[in-house]
């Protein structure tokens, strides 16, 4: 199954028969004080500065985040989103829980955009669903519903399994529904890990969707935490995971990635791979 995104002149495809894809998370003002403020002030250089280095490091889609207190979001997120546009021919993520700062920016971009995200709640399902029929977008779906998110592998199959019927019933179809099996600390509960990497693997075989994470929660609360990322990341793709919002300028991630999509048989004669390496050896020299 492949969920297609796509710029004005660009295109990726999120599918176990393609290279992993990277949705690069910079581009959010949570916890960057100087991204906040360039943002609030309606400045967009931080932003587009972090697009170009995600961008060059190798991500494929960018994860877009106007979430700036007391801000006009839709317009910000709006005006962020033509900037953006005018910059790179990355496809946009749009984040964000405003349903019409969504609208603004699916209404304004070029493309095909993945929207992230809707819950199985069917208050979130009745709102941003009916947005990516309008604008033809893919959607993140996040396995918790009404009840929070449920304890074993086969529940949380249910709540996805749900995600993908109510798409279909407001016009969207499977192929543009990429569910996220939430990564939870392992430092608060040491069976999360292992609980939502089998959820992965179980809703890879019965559904077939793309498959999402925000690979990173899984270390929080640790220490010497891009090991453990990336470890997990590894051992989410061997279990179908097709897509990871992430930083691909951490080094240990962009490495383990590319080793994955090597001998996962998505890089022939290891191109990618000796490329990148002869890159850093060419930047070591430097």
């Amino acid at each position: 199954m492949e969920t297609i995104l796509a710029s004005q002149k660009h295109q990726v495809v999120i599918s176990p028969a393609h290279p992993f894809v990277i949705i690069g998370e910079r581009i959010n003002p949570t916890r960057r004080k100087s991204l906040l403020e360039s943002l609030a002030a309606g400045n967009f250089a931080i932003a587009l500065e972090d697009a170009r280095n995600q961008i060059a490091a190798g991500a494929h889609v960018l994860d877009v985040n106007a979430g700036v207190p007391g801000a006009d979001e839709p317009q910000l997120l709006a005006d962020l989103t033509r900037a953006l546009s005018a910059e790179t021919d990355a496809p946009l993520c749009f984040d964000s829980a405003n349903p019409a700062a969504l609208e603004a920016a699916l209404a304004v971009y070029p493309g095909k955009a993945l929207i992230n995200s809707t819950t199985g709640e069917e208050k979130m399902m009745s709102v941003v669903l009916p947005l990516a029929a309008k604008y033809h977008a893919a959607v993140i779906g996040v396995i918790t519903d009404d009840s929070g998110l449920p304890a074993t592998p086969e529940a949380r199959l249910a709540v996805a399994q749900r995600i993908v019927q109510r798409a279909n019933d407001f016009g969207v179809p499977a192929q543009d529904i990429v569910i996220d099996c939430l990564a939870l600390t392992v430092s608060a509960d040491s069976q999360a890990g292992k609980i939502t990497l089998d959820t992965m693997q179980l809703v890879r075989q019965e559904l077939g969707v793309n498959l999402s994470l925000g690979a990173s929660n899984v270390s929080f609360g640790l220490p010497d935490r891009k090991p453990i990322n990336a470890a997990y990341l590894a051992l989410g793709i061997a279990r179908g995971l097709t897509a990871a919002i992430t930083d691909p300028t951490v080094p240990e991630l962009a490495t383990m990635i590319r080793a994955c999509d090597l001998l996962m048989g998505h890089d022939e004669y290891a191109m990618r791979w000796i490329k990148a390496y002869r890159a850093a050896q060419k930047a070591k020299a430097q």
